[in-house]
């Protein structure tokens, strides 16, 4: 079993990922600063002897992080959902920026395999589709979106260079839209505010027509794939798409998670924000056959345990108002 550092560990995808490597059996030193992440994410962990907590900014000083022996170093930290980033856009930018350089020089430093967990959104607004590793992308540098969109492609040109400059054991994936439980109420992703509307019978908001589309994996298919393509021997110097390719309309999933979650909301439209991508879609062909990965779980099925979670979190905040 191996020793391994995650950063934005108590975040969404974070926290499901450490909670899955401790059940592996690895030891797991999570860092999160949490300023989207939070401690909720992973109090299950917390007990337990093969998992660390660290409190920290991956920006600042990190000697903290040089008393571990790693082995394994995924790095996720980063504020990911449209509100997140907006809010915090010059921390969006230093963390995948400085944070990234940091943790590939403690890879480096230890001779660790290193993830970097990049986006989608490094194909922007595409006009690929569906969108391959090989397509440069179609992204605004100046606009509303750019301190994410333009943060993990240079995320990524720095693991470029770690992994060719100093021989850094290192690999990419490009995460699609993921949801499930631990995502936040208010991150302004799809799913996750169109259930909260939907559960507390307040309107649907559908950005614009509602013909956009985007195609959803849920986490624990998402975790599976992170995981894989570190572990996996051929992913060095790879960058991988991961995701659903099972593509839906933005309306069909108002639609959707309408009927599902046995909501009276109405579905109203409010205008579309700047540089929202037309079209999603992942190809995942390359994940398939370097890592024999695809998703499992239909979106049902993931609606299913998402709006279950969405409502027994809301039913806490109730009682705690009560």
């Amino acid at each position: 079993m191996a020793n391994v550092l995650v950063s934005g560990g108590a975040g969404f995808i974070g926290s499901h990922l450490c909670q899955s490597l401790v059940e592996k059996g690895h030891t797991v030193i999570c860092v999160d600063n949490l300023l989207t992440g939070s401690k909720r994410n992973i109090e299950g962990l917390m007990d337990n002897k093969k998992f660390e907590f660290v409190e920290l900014d991956i920006t600042g000083e990190i000697t903290k992080l040089r008393s571990y022996e790693i082995n394994y170093l995924y790095h996720l930290a980063s504020p990911a959902s449209p509100v997140q980033y907006q809010k915090y856009p010059l921390e969006t930018l230093r963390v995948n920026a400085a944070g990234t350089e940091r943790m590939l020089e403690l890879a480096k430093e230890y001779g660790a395999k290193f993830l970097f967990t990049s986006t989608s959104e490094v194909y922007g607004d595409p006009k690929e589709h569906p969108q391959r590793e090989s397509y440069w992308g179609n992204v605004n540098s100046f606009g509303p979106r750019s301190c994410y969109d333009e943060a993990k492609r240079f995320g990524e040109a720095l693991t470029y260079t770690f992994l060719n400059l100093h021989d850094v054991d290192a690999r990419i994936v490009r995460i699609f839209n993921t949801f499930g439980p631990n995502m936040e109420q208010d991150d302004g992703r799809v799913i996750s505010t169109f259930v909260m509307q939907a559960i507390s019978d307040k309107p649907i908001t559908v950005h614009g027509d509602g013909t956009q589309t985007r195609s959803f994996c849920y986490v624990s298919d998402m975790v599976a794939g992170i995981i894989s393509a570190m572990e996996s021997a051929e992913t060095r110097g790879q960058v991988i798409n991961l995701g659903n390719p099972d593509e839906r309309t933005v309306m069909d999933i108002a639609q959707l998670i309408k009927k599902m979650g046995q909501s009276q909301s109405d579905i109203i439209h409010s205008e579309r924000p700047v540089d929202d991508p037309a079209r999603r879609q992942p190809d995942i062909t390359k994940a398939k056959k370097l890592l024999g990965w695809e998703p499992k779980i239909t979106l049902e099925d993931g609606l299913k345990f998402t709006i279950s979670y969405f409502r027994e979190t809301l039913n806490s905040i109730r009682q705690m108002a009560d």
